[in-house]
């Protein structure tokens, strides 16, 4: 609870707080807070140290005394919002509108007219999802084939690129992972105010946000982090003088500041201040004052430091811009020779030789930018989208970054890179085994993961890997139940017992060891399966920043390397003639592949070996690939089902638990969009298989929920073929390299996880394999003794594993598979990729 009723800082407090920043020294919450009090001379120092701040940050880009703006259009896409935030003008009612949205006609003119006058930014502003409230809106969509806003603005988005050539920036409103997937491709930038952190505001009635649901601050929180797994350069800030308390503002800057050093995605941070417009709930009251908005624009100078870019809105400052100048601001964000600020109408844009005047007054020289800020321009991979690199290019310095003031906007086709796929270090998966990796580590591991200190403040005090155990009822239950109704164990009245077995250790571990193992015994009998396959890393360049991963690399590393369509259906080919009746298929999110490379691999493959099995794309590569494409999960899995493919792996799980999933991960899919990729391919008739990577910043609580998704999944769909255990290799994982993954599983939890595993999906998943390039042959031998009953594949060629380290080699023939099988006492049996009996 937010105490409202203290009396604010004291001019002590104000004094000390101004003496730690100008010395440097990192401010707290209280601290911040005080200074946003600051009048007078405290004032005057205030912005001065801001200032300086500002100052060297400019220097340190290579650009010093440079302020920017964008040139824009405003697009007003829709007024219509299902949201009812109390001080705004810009939504209405379907009434007052000639339509529900504008027609894409209306937004190329508006387009063509602000191309025509030099503007090269398209500020799409909209309400969030008026469907969802307004049935016009729902009719207006359906009439035009659209299924959602988020669509129809995808569609406009890539008009305004092909015929006009202005960058289209994005402002929706509140987005999904998988949205934000959708849209990047279409728009060089993105954004969303935050505005405040203070939830009473919106849960509490008679505040500005009550009845607005993406309002939540924790709703808008997550996409802030979603943007930035993304990868998306975006634009987000606060609104001052709406109700919030000093505390909640400083916060709200500290939320700001935690995202942008996880993601380093936040290219710009607005401070705008409150403006009370007539016939609304919140007219009535007094606007910000500009001081206040002055000393709020210094503290958020000095939380985000140098190198963030922040602005003020130079249309509500009340010609003010010495004032917020000397706070620290860099950016007045965007300005219109056209359109008005439909948010702010009352408030025309000032005119951008009184704009450059009033900057130059005050010591600066105003520049063009882009909507997409000069150092994601710079940077292209991974904040740039291929197919939007032509329209950039056209119009930025390649030197700087900023806007070429005399280019003018011209349409290009928006569509994939006209090059060859294909080069680099080919030959890796045969010399990973003999010269090995070039590094231990890729060339932007400095940058790439985020800000590491930010992310071992999320790792759960749990996943120490010592282990808990349990009392020595819920133990003994525990194998009761193993040994009565093993699957009862997911059951959450039983989960204590179920933890209970995840500490085992001792005699009552290798008791549970062999519990599974009879389960293993009556439900798949004493065969060792294996199937004769052929891994096929056909790209490891990889922008999404995984932070377990060791495999993927940038464009430019030594390490890097493409396959080629064709040189995918050789080395298919090649599997086949050697025995192989699958291969197996996984990629980087590679952003130079094109969106039809995953379809045209399966037909290259099927045209050269039809018999093959194609098990292929994990569910983050069909995820992002649809997104890519602009189609939904479903239609994308049914395009490569026709194409040929047979199952996918079940891979990129890694552990289906958000907490864990983004310190793990970084960028992956959510945990929802993984079971809604696997669920849609099992209801298309596309099987897979399911896994689970541990040992690294995980617990058995988060295995245990795992376990249950998984049982969820097959109880609804009955589509996965397998479960795989799969250890966390962490010689060169980033995340352990960086100090805060554990270095793998212990013997112990490998035991208990592959007995578990078999305990836990009795009856719903039969076969539980062990992967031999990780654990070894005796490691393997001793998880067929616990209840697993399959080796997976020969494999001839493993890439993924041996980059980080795994010392197990990386192919098996055929009769060193039967030998791990006779060296666990069990017969040997080849299988096809579905658990049947091979036809070769």
């Amino acid at each position: 609870m937010v105490d409202r009723t203290d009396s604010g800082p004291t001019p002590a407090a104000v004094r000390r707080a101004l003496r730690r920043a100008a010395t440097g020294r990192a401010l707290d919450v209280d601290e911040a807070a005080a200074l946003l009090t600051a009048r007078g001379p405290e004032l005057d120092e205030l912005l001065r140290i801001a200032g300086e701040v500002r100052d060297a940050g400019l220097r340190d880009a290579g650009r010093p005394g440079v302020v920017t703006y964008s040139k824009k259009v405003f697009i007003p896409l829709t007024r219509l919002c299902r949201d009812r935030c109390h001080y705004c003008t810009f939504a209405t009612v379907p009434h007052r509108l000639p339509a529900a949205f504008l027609e894409t006609d209306e937004v190329l003119a508006i387009a063509r007219q602000g191309a025509a006058l030099g503007c090269k930014e398209a500020l799409f502003t909209l309400g969030d999802r008026p469907e969802e409230r307004w049935p016009a809106a729902r009719a207006w969509l359906d009439e035009r084939g659209y299924d959602s806003t988020v669509d129809y603005l995808r569609a406009c988005a890539v008009a305004v690129l092909e015929e006009t050539g202005l960058l289209p920036h994005l402002n929706p409103g509140v987005l999904s992972w998988s949205e934000l997937q959708r849209l990047k491709p279409v728009a060089p930038s993105m954004g969303m105010m935050l505005e405040t952190t203070a939830t009473r505001l919106w849960s509490e009635p008679g505040g500005p946000h009550f009845g607005s649901p993406d309002k939540e601050p924790a709703v808008r929180l997550r996409v802030l982090d979603d943007a930035g797994r993304v990868g998306v350069p975006f634009t987000t800030g606060i609104l001052i003088g709406i109700g919030e308390t000093p505390a909640e503002r400083v916060d709200a800057l500290f939320a700001i500041r935690r995202a942008h050093r996880e993601y380093g995605h936040l290219q710009e941070v607005i401070v705008q201040n409150f403006r009370a417009k007539p016939d609304t709930a919140m007219g009535g009251l007094p606007d910000a004052e500009l001081h206040d908005l002055a000393a709020t624009v210094a503290v958020a100078r000095l939380l985000l430091g140098p190198k963030a870019r922040l602005q003020a809105p130079p249309n509500l400052i009340e010609d003010e811009y010495d004032l917020l100048l000397r706070a620290g601001i860099d950016d007045w964000g965007g300005v219109s020779p056209l359109t008005p600020d439909h948010v702010n109408p009352e408030r025309p844009w000032p005119q951008l030789d009184e704009l450059a005047r009033q900057t130059e007054k005050s010591g600066f020289t105003l520049r063009e930018r882009l909507t997409i800020y000069p150092e994601y321009v710079r940077a292209g991979d991974p904040w740039l989208d291929p197919r939007l690199s032509p329209h950039v290019g056209a119009l930025a310095d390649p030197a700087t970054g900023l806007a070429v003031e005399a280019a003018r906007p011209v349409g290009r086709p928006w569509q994939e890179p006209e090059e060859v796929f294909g080069g680099g270090r080919v030959d890796l998966h045969a010399t990973i085994d003999t010269a090995g990796r070039t590094d231990d580590r890729r060339g932007d591991f400095d940058s790439v993961y985020g800000d590491w200190a930010e992310v071992a403040g999320k790792v759960s005090p749990a996943a120490s890997g010592g282990p808990a155990p349990g009392a020595d009822g819920d133990l003994r239950a525990g194998l009761r139940l193993a040994a009565d109704d093993p699957a009862a164990l997911l059951e959450p009245r039983h989960a204590d017992a179920a933890l209970a077995l995840f500490a085992a250790d001792g005699p009552a571990l290798d008791e549970l060891c062999r519990l599974a193992d009879d389960v293993r015994r009556d439900t798949v009998g004493d065969d060792v399966t294996y199937v004769v396959n052929r891994n096929i890393n056909f790209s490891n360049v990889c922008y999404v920043g995984c932070r377990f991963c060791a495999f993927a690399q940038r464009e430019r590393d030594a390490d890097a390397f493409r396959l080629s369509v064709e040189q995918v259906a050789d080395r298919a080919e090649e599997a086949w003639a050697a025995g192989a009746g699958e291969v197996c298929l996984q990629g980087g999110i590679d952003p130079k592949l094109p969106v039809t490379g995953y379809a045209d691999i399966v037909r290259a493959i099927k045209a050269r070996v039809p018999g093959m099995h194609v098990h292929a794309f994990s569910p983050m590569e069909i995820v992002t690939a649809a997104a890519k494409a602009g189609v939904p999960v479903r239609e994308w899995l049914s395009m490569l089902r026709e194409a040929g493919l047979d199952t996918i792996p079940g891979t990129a799980a890694e552990i289906l638990d958000d907490d864990v999933r983004w310190v793990l991960t970084k960028g992956k899919l959510p945990a929802a969009a993984w079971v809604e990729v696997v669920s849609t391919a099992h209801e298309l008739g596309i099987r897979s298989s399911s896994t689970m990577m541990y040992g690294h910043v995980d617990h058995p609580g988060q295995w245990l929920a795992h376990f249950r998704v998984l049982a969820g999944v097959q109880d609804r769909t009955g589509g996965f073929t397998e479960f795989v255990a799969l250890p966390f290799v962490h010689t060169n994982a980033p995340i352990y390299l960086a100090g805060i993954a554990r270095p793998g599983p212990t013997w112990r939890e490998n035991r208990v996880v592959h007995a578990m595993s078999r305990l836990l999906l009795h009856g719903r998943i039969d076969n539980i394999q062990c992967s031999w390039v990780k654990l070894g042959d005796e490691g393997t031998v001793a998880m067929l003794r616990g209840g697993c009953n399959d080796l997976g594949g020969t494999l001839m060629e493993e890439t993924i594993s041996r980059m980080a380290g795994s010392g197990n080699g990386s192919a098996r023939t055929e009769e060193q598979l039967r030998a791990i099988a006779a060296a666990a006492g069990r017969p040997a049996r080849k299988r096809t990729t579905a658990y049947g009996h091979p036809s070769r």
